[in-house]
């Protein structure tokens, strides 16, 4: 049953439509990726489920409650931003209890949802800390117990590990999902890092230019692409236009294809028609610039020791399953 339910939402500034008939539900306890590049309209698409941004037209039901006409603070969400928006004159504990004033809860159970919090982030031993003592991954799990200590109906996430450095955030990632899952939280979440995507979600929502092209688990996304922006955005797909499909493959291809770089198997042959061109080491894969038939690829092998490293102008033989070759749009 949908917990979350979006019916024909729009938003225009003027004649500009940033998305136009969204639609979509979410079940309870789900954790939804909005995935896609700058400019998609997904940060804005959360804006408006928050109440943050006004709509156009459409409808946003929560557990069958119309939040279009509710104030921000009448929804019962918790939204986490990029930015941490901490208060710097307040402890960890402050800013964590803040939204428990503004609800006017007791102290005593505000100090009690506040310890609870912040174990649950891993922040107790910081809760006398001000903002500027801490480190930018605490100051999000600072800026994340905010949000939960209010117990919301839904979590809204904005891009909140970009501005993050990658094993910070790698480990971040991981927490979030973790405390999502264990708090049964129903989620919404805005990034356009791919990785974050599959390795987050239960399902991903894939935008571009105001319409979601393709939804689904990360599998599905990764191995079945709708279409080529799709078979760009998720992976390293090689995408080829029906002539260089052609030329590729020795036979008449009349529309496009998309070949993932770790479908392609390679093996050094003198007589080969294919040659290494370059290489680029991505820790325990090598992807691999192939030129073959006249047409450029991206092969991605995985890095089993330093004497399976094929030389630039290296002859190898490629080898492409037809099962692999997907047509695209």
């Amino acid at each position: 049953m949908s917990f979350v339910t979006v019916e024909n939402l729009q938003k225009r500034y003027g004649d500009t439509a940033v998305f136009s008939d969204i639609a979509f539900s979410i079940a309870k306890g789900e954790f939804i990726t909005l995935l896609g590049p700058s400019g998609c309209g997904k940060s804005t698409l959360l804006r408006c489920i928050a109440g943050l941004t006004g709509v156009s037209a459409g409808r946003i039901l929560l557990d069958g409650q119309d939040l279009v006409p509710l104030a921000p603070q009448k929804r019962d969400i918790g939204m986490v931003f990029q930015s941490y928006a901490l208060f710097p004159n307040m402890t960890v504990e402050q800013n964590v209890a803040f939204g428990l004033r503004m609800q006017k809860v007791a102290t005593g159970p505000a100090r009690e949802r506040v310890a609870e919090v912040l174990q649950l982030v891993e922040l107790d031993t910081f809760a006398q800390r001000y903002p500027h003592q801490l480190s930018g991954g605490q100051c999000q799990r600072v800026a994340l117990a905010r949000s939960l200590v209010t117990r919301p109906r839904l979590l809204l996430l904005d891009e909140p590990l970009s501005a993050l450095d990658a094993r910070i955030r790698k480990h971040l990632r991981e927490q979030i999902r973790q405390i999502q899952q264990e708090l049964g939280l129903t989620t919404l979440f805005v990034t356009h890092d791919q990785e974050e995507a599959l390795t987050m979600s239960d399902r991903i929502f894939l935008m571009n230019k105001g319409q979601i092209v393709q939804s689904g688990d990360a599998q599905a996304l990764y191995t079945a692409p709708v279409n080529a922006f799709a078979a760009g955005f998720i992976g390293n797909y090689n995408l080829l236009g029906s002539e260089d499909a052609s030329r590729l493959l020795g036979r008449a291809v009349p529309r496009s294809l998309a070949i993932r770089p770790e479908a392609i198997g390679l093996l050094a042959d003198p007589g080969g028609d294919g040659e290494i061109t370059g290489h680029s080491l991505l820790g325990n894969v090598i992807r691999y610039r192939v030129r073959a038939q006249g047409v450029s690829l991206v092969v991605d092998v995985l890095n089993r020791s330093a004497a399976d490293l094929y030389p630039n102008g290296q002859r190898v033989r490629l080898a492409i399953e037809p099962g692999e070759l997907r047509e695209v749009a």
